[in-house]
């Protein structure tokens, strides 16, 4: 008999694994004892309870997670919302508050009303605690009259918003509880029964979505998924793979890639590698780079100053100060939210990204991942502390960059540091329908779409590896404009029938490196999250699988709520 309390709270005594002393005993007296003993010892007993049974059980409280799990309340389904870090939004509400959207008007339903949302706050005169209000430059016009909509926030003003979407009477919120990755999947017949975390809480559902940015649970079920870049031969495309190192020509030249400037002998700088030989459009395992979106601001009361790390190494830096040598000017983005607050971002090729060191995350486990996370802070703190003081920085440019520190009033729990690291892109789930840059381009449209996508195809860089003329060059950066909105078809959210009948996948669905550059931006999850609950909850009613629900019954609701499939859409015209 398995025990009913394999897992103690970190604080007080531990509770008698019960069954392992009384193993004759009938279950429903071991459970009666262990939470008679529980309450004797003071503890919580809902850290030995088995968990709990809901309709809709999503794994991931980023934006998707959100709009997925409000979705399935409004059907009328129990929700159980599962957060590892213990705070909802996702990157929405960890410094990405200058908000990659491509066109407004592609975004429908619950993401439209959220950055409905969003505008009202900000016409509230006490929302400006640091400045007087006033209209945000750069933002997108009104869609239509009375469906305002704001795309900049400060990062507390988001989470609070997506807490508010989460406070349904049918939502259930765990927070701090992860997935065990190597036996926390229960399955039988290619369909999940229940899931079960670290701590031994085992949730069991109807219907699962993985709204996770490193896509864990879909890992664990075994579904198919990869990680890094396709060649373009797999899928017949030309931005895929391995990029050229004769472009992007915004890299200048004249950045030396030795420790020893001009001695190969005295080996490469860090992060720095060696060609690794692939020629453009070969496939390999590179993951785009990672960084922190800082939230900073200029106003003294409310700045907190960004200090010397204790294991600052200069060399990690030395990058930058060549970069410097060679008449580069601007690091960091500092795009202005409201109240004199900043999405601080990558700016050019040396900058906060931490390139080269994001490969090893999609697959790693949780302490790994942690020291991969933490080696990003120090990098990133680092890498701010070297513009505002060292001395081979000009002092024109540490003038520039020192009024601005860290915003004393966001992300109070991490030290005023974002407590989500950007993680631009990890697994990709491999399904029955793979989104591709031709799909992107408009050359492969769909028949079955379930939320359009805008933005260009952008990755970030891979590496830092040398050029033909021997200096350094950053590889795996794209940008590549597109002709307009394209559908993301619904095969793309659901694994093939095979594998899992009862999972979604929104945002490491099905797409190829190249076609995922454009789909990662957050309001497309939350359309995805938003259809992805809708599928699952239709499927419920029906009794089937998700590979058999009609996509006109489908269609038909996702209409009905107001998400946007087709382009021009009828709410095109407004903008």
């Amino acid at each position: 008999m398995l025990a009913i309390c394999d897992t103690f709270p970190k604080k007080g005594l531990m509770v008698l694994a019960t069954s392992r002393f009384i193993p004759s005993l009938p279950a429903r007296y071991i459970a009666c004892m262990t939470l008679a003993l529980s309450v004797i010892v003071g503890l919580s007993p809902i850290s030995c309870a088995k968990g709990s049974s809901s309709d809709l059980v999503i794994y991931g409280g980023t934006p998707a997670g959100v709009a997925a799990a409000l979705q399935g309340a409004r059907m009328g389904k129990s929700v159980t919302l599962i957060e590892p870090g213990g705070r909802l939004g996702g990157m929405t509400a960890g410094g990405l508050g200058w908000v990659d959207v491509g066109d407004p008007s592609t975004i429908g339903g619950i993401a439209r009303e959220y950055f409905h949302r969003v505008w009202q706050h900000y016409q509230k005169d006490d929302s400006w605690k640091w400045e007087p209000r006033r209209s945000m430059p750069g933002q997108h016009g009104k869609l239509a009259e009375g469906d305002e909509t704001m795309w900049i926030v400060e990062p507390g003003v988001a989470e609070s918003l997506f807490e508010q979407l989460a406070a349904d009477p049918h939502i259930t919120i765990v927070r701090s509880e992860r997935l065990n990755r190597t036996a926390g999947v229960h399955k039988g017949n290619q369909t999940i029964s229940s899931i079960t975390m670290e701590s031994g809480r085992t949730f069991d559902g109807r219907m699962f979505i993985d709204a996770s940015y490193e896509g864990d649970l879909l890992a664990a079920a075994g579904v198919s998924y990869i990680v890094g870049r396709e060649p373009n031969s797999r899928y017949q495309e030309t931005n895929n793979g391995v990029r050229s190192l004769l472009s992007p020509a915004k890299f200048p030249e004249g950045i030396d890639p030795y420790r020893i400037k001009g001695d190969p002998a005295s080996g490469l700088l860090p992060r720095v590698e060696p060609d690794h030989g692939l020629p453009p459009g070969e496939g390999d395992r590179g993951v785009q780079a990672y960084n922190f979106r800082m939230c900073l601001t200029d106003v003294p009361e409310n700045r907190v100053a960004i200090e010397k790390p204790a294991d600052y190494d200069e060399s990690q830096y030395e990058l930058l100060l060549r970069a410097l040598e060679i008449g580069t000017k601007r690091f960091i983005t500092l795009d202005l939210l409201p109240n004199r607050k900043t999405d601080s971002n990558n700016l050019g090729y040396v900058s906060t990204d931490f390139i080269g060191m994001s490969a090893a995350y999609p697959e790693a486990d949780y302490a790994t991942r942690e020291k991969i996370i933490k080696a990003h802070e120090q990098y990133q703190r680092g890498f701010m502390w070297t513009l505002q003081n060292h001395p081979r920085v000009p002092q024109e440019i540490r003038d520039f960059y020192a009024p601005w520190g860290l915003a004393r009033d966001e992300f109070n729990r991490t030290g005023n540091w974002p407590h989500q690291l950007y993680i631009r892109e990890a697994r990709r789930m491999v399904a029955d329908y793979v989104v591709t840059e031709n799909t992107a381009l408009g050359k492969d449209p769909v028949s079955d779409p379930v939320g359009l996508g805008s933005y260009a195809m952008d990755s970030h860089a891979i590496r830092h590896t040398i050029s033909p003329k021997g200096f350094v060059k950053n590889e795996g950066g794209m940008f590549v404009q597109l002709p307009g909105p394209y559908g993301i078809s619904y095969r793309a959210i659901i694994p093939k029938e095979e594998e899992c009948r009862n999972l979604l996948v929104p945002v490491c669905a099905s797409a190829t490196h190249a076609a995922y550059g454009s789909m990662r931006m957050e309001p497309v999850f939350m359309v995805l999250g938003q259809s992805a609950a809708t599928a699952a909850c239709l499927a419920m009613d029906r009794g089937s699988s998700l590979q058999s629900l009609p996509y006109t019954e489908l269609r038909e609701k996702l209409l009905a709520d107001h998400q946007i499939l087709d382009w021009p859409s009828p709410m095109s015209a407004t903008h």
